[in-house]
């Protein structure tokens, strides 16, 4: 499920203390536990290290919660709500377990022409090893966190052994299938759209938490083609004031994860902007993060892609073939210088979100319109001046890669994800 990063730089990297729109100073644990305690023991879903102050002094658009409010339902429920778990319901599956399309008949409202609301439901897989920790951290962060651009959780199932959570239902389904698999191709103000809504919920969440797995299939699509942040099972509360980062166990999914993070286990709330960085350039190139079938040295995108970024022309030979060149040249090369910046292998060399969210929205509201081409251009063998990094990707690209703990040897990777929207083709 992974690459073994046992060996630890016998020094940490120094790094400031990034940005944040503010930091987490005290604990308030009480709430999220007494809205679940007449199935879930106040043990588990405990201690929400949230500040006391509601997250809208910093941000307009979203708050934390005083208290969650969280729906409890039973097995039966939602066990009728997917058809008693229906193979042709399934949405998408991952290390947590599979994905179900749902309707219930509940309080959140009526759905037009249907008997219930539409919803996902997320099974636990008794096999699976995220399981009960993972659980009970999209309890705690969903159930407290609210923003336009973070999925919704509207609730949860805990009985005996069956462990599930009900989300609100995203139509359009995850970016990763728009950018890589059989979904809508985007065009260039559609995949703006959607990373600065993307760019949004991600500041709002370094107010206070360190979101740690960071990707184009964890960005889901409504639709009307608002992006929203969904599954917070490796979500961290960040340092105090007085620290700059957090050491943990390296979690994640390759490709995205920070090289100081995989190198010393140290967490920065800079490390998601590395991910950022990394979704910046697939949303550009097409290309998927990490994909096997690309010729030797350029299996991971961020290890060559660099060169590119840099330069107008090589830019030009890599943006997604799908946008048939209709895209704003300028536009599209600051956003790939942005994405540089992002990835910067020193975390006090990246932007912090607030700065980066700053430069998407004034790309949004630029005046320069997509470029359209004079003619088709004629294929030919010399296509490329620089050596084509689609040569080796197949249409689709790579079976995606799961989110995995990456001290744990690799294993075989699902062709789904844990998507509330809809399945991942490859």
């Amino acid at each position: 499920m992974g690459i073994c990063w046992s060996s630890r730089a016998a020094t940490a990297n120094q790094a400031s203390a990034p940005t944040s729109t503010g930091q987490i100073s005290s604990a308030i644990s009480q709430s999220t536990s007494a809205a679940t305690s007449t199935t879930v023991s106040s043990s588990l879903v405990t201690s929400s290290q949230f500040s006391v102050r509601s997250a809208d002094e910093t941000n307009p658009h979203g708050q934390i919660l005083p208290a969650s409010d969280l729906r409890v339902f039973t097995f039966a429920e939602l066990k009728a709500a997917t058809k008693n778990f229906r193979g042709d319901h399934v949405l998408g599956e991952g290390g947590f377990g599979r994905v179900y399309k749902g309707c219930i008949d509940d309080k959140f409202g009526k759905s037009s022409g249907s008997t219930g609301t539409v919803v996902a439901v997320k099974k636990l897989n008794s096999e699976s090893l995220q399981g009960v920790e993972e659980w009970q951290s999209e309890v705690n962060f969903l159930g407290r966190l609210s923003h336009p651009n973070l999925v919704k959780l509207l609730g949860f199932c805990w009985e005996d052994d069956e462990l599930l959570l009900v989300y609100e239902f995203m139509q359009k389904g995850s970016l990763e299938n728009h950018l890589f698999g059989r979904g809508q191709p985007l065009w260039w103000d559609i995949r703006i759209k959607i990373v600065v809504g993307a760019a949004r919920g991600l500041a709002f969440l370094h107010s206070s938490v360190i979101y740690r797995d960071f990707k184009a299939s964890n960005i889901l699509i409504d639709g009307s083609y608002n992006a929203k942040i969904s599954d917070f099972g490796l979500a961290k509360f960040g340092p105090s004031a007085s620290k700059s980062h957090l050491s943990t166990r390296v979690m994640g999914t390759e490709g995205y994860a920070a090289p100081e993070y995989l190198a010393t286990g140290h967490l920065y709330f800079k490390s998601d902007v590395y991910g950022f960085g990394v979704v910046l350039v697939e949303i550009l190139t097409g290309l998927r993060a990490l994909d096997n079938n690309r010729s030797n040295g350029r299996q991971n995108l961020a290890d060559w892609i660099k060169p590119y970024l840099q330069d107008r022309r090589k830019l030009k030979t890599v943006m997604d073939k799908r946008l048939e060149g209709r895209y704003p040249p300028k536009a599209a090369f600051r956003t790939a210088r942005l994405a540089l910046t992002c990835l910067e292998s020193e975390p006090k060399n990246r932007p912090c979100m607030t700065e980066v969210l700053e430069i998407l929205e004034q790309l949004e509201s630029s005046s320069e319109r997509p470029k359209e081409p004079r003619t088709r251009p004629r294929p030919t063998a010399q296509a490329h001046p620089l050596p084509s990094p689609y040569a080796h990707n197949r249409p689709g690209g790579a079976p995606m890669q799961a989110r995995h703990n990456l001290n744990q040897a690799h294993q075989p990777h699902s062709h789904r994800d844990t998507n509330v929207g809809m399945p991942v083709r490859s």
